[in-house]
């Protein structure tokens, strides 16, 4: 993939005048401000898988959490961001650098990856992350109630809402029997994710057609098996691999729409760019949570002390329009608890 150019001219980091075409140009005021003053703030370091034009829960929530608790970025502290620009490669390195600036606290986000770096990268500064993983079961906190470590942060539960996702697609496609479980087998995700549909399909009376792929070379055939296996529908499941990278999903999309393939996605993003349908955790509020407990940190407390936070909120997103280009029609009851509906 082509790397983003930016101001800052140095790899993932994004510069000042990017970050005003993505923000209006508050975060670079707030900054040029803090150097204004002269004044020694707290510096947060911002470490991304993504990119920063597509990062908007990550942009907006967690500033709206900061300020909550009387945060805000350039009055009384400072912001370092860093984006791997979907180079997972990459952030090591991004996260060294936030070491080495001497943050008081770095925030994750796009995946378990770069928490995993930041982690890495240091035990003693606080750390506070936003995954969509299991974070004992992927080795980020020995507990969910007591991290007991220098790392605290929100489970966005990716896999369990795998079953929700099921439930939701069955009720706008009931007369699809079959449906396809689109899977990486490689991802970290993986086996969660396929025993938790397993058992929804079944409680449905649905026949699960697995259909893998473990790269978006495979993603033609892929949907070429679906369509012979005779799926009336497909799972996209949350593995990363379908979820991280826009280009991926983009992808996903068009071969749905190709396929006449109705298809159930993990991210709202994907409804917005002509996806069918998506049921998710707010990523917004998410990460406004996560802005909460970086204030907290910021004004003394222990991440250790923190317990591990879960989804409040949920989003629910349909397309109108791709519905009616498959020939289907929402069910009414389905249209009246949507958040977001695309017409």
């Amino acid at each position: 993939m082509k790397q983003a150019n930016n101001a800052s001219g140095r790899p993932g980091l994004i510069g000042r005048r990017d970050v005003i075409g993505m923000v209006g140009g508050t975060a670079v005021a707030w900054s040029l401000a803090a150097r204004a003053q002269g004044r020694a703030l707290p510096l947060i370091g911002f470490l991304n898988s993504g990119a920063a034009d597509r990062s908007k829960g990550f942009l907006v929530g967690i500033p709206r959490g900061l300020n909550e608790m009387g945060f805000v970025e350039g009055r009384n502290f400072a912001a370092e961001y860093r984006w791997a620009d979907d180079h997972l490669d990459r952030l090591p390195a991004l996260a060294a650098d936030l070491v080495q600036r001497r943050v008081a606290v770095i925030v994750t986000g796009g995946g378990t990856q770069p928490a995993l770096a930041a982690k890495a990268a240091t035990s003693t500064i606080p750390i506070v992350f936003f995954t969509g993983d299991d974070p004992v079961k992927f080795g980020l906190v020995p507990r969910i109630n007591r991290p007991g470590s220098n790392l605290t942060g929100f489970n966005f539960m990716i896999s369990e809402l795998e079953q929700k996702r099921l439930g939701l697609l069955h009720e706008l496609v009931p007369t699809a029997g079959v449906v396809a479980a689109l899977c990486n087998p490689h991802g970290w995700r993986a086996a969660a994710i396929l025993t938790e549909v397993a058992g929804a399909a079944k409680s449905l009376g649905l026949e699960l057609v697995t259909i893998n792929a473990s790269n978006s070379a495979q993603f033609d055939a892929a949907f070429a098996q679906a369509e012979h296996a005779g799926a009336g529908a497909m799972l996209v499941t949350a593995v990363e691999l379908f979820t991280v990278n826009r280009a991926n999903r983009d992808r996903l999309v068009e071969l749905a729409a190709k396929h006449r393939l109705p298809a159930m996605f993990s991210l709202s993003e994907t409804v917005e760019t002509g996806g069918l349908i998506s049921y998710s955790a707010d990523p917004v509020d998410g990460y406004r949570q996560v802005g909460v407990y970086v204030g907290r940190i910021l004004k003394g407390e222990n991440p250790g002390d923190l317990p591990i936070m879960l989804p409040t909120k949920f989003t629910l997103a349909i397309n109108l329009e791709t519905a009616k280009a498959l020939g289907i029609t929402v069910p009414p009851l389905l249209l009246a608890i949507a958040d977001e509906v695309i017409e």
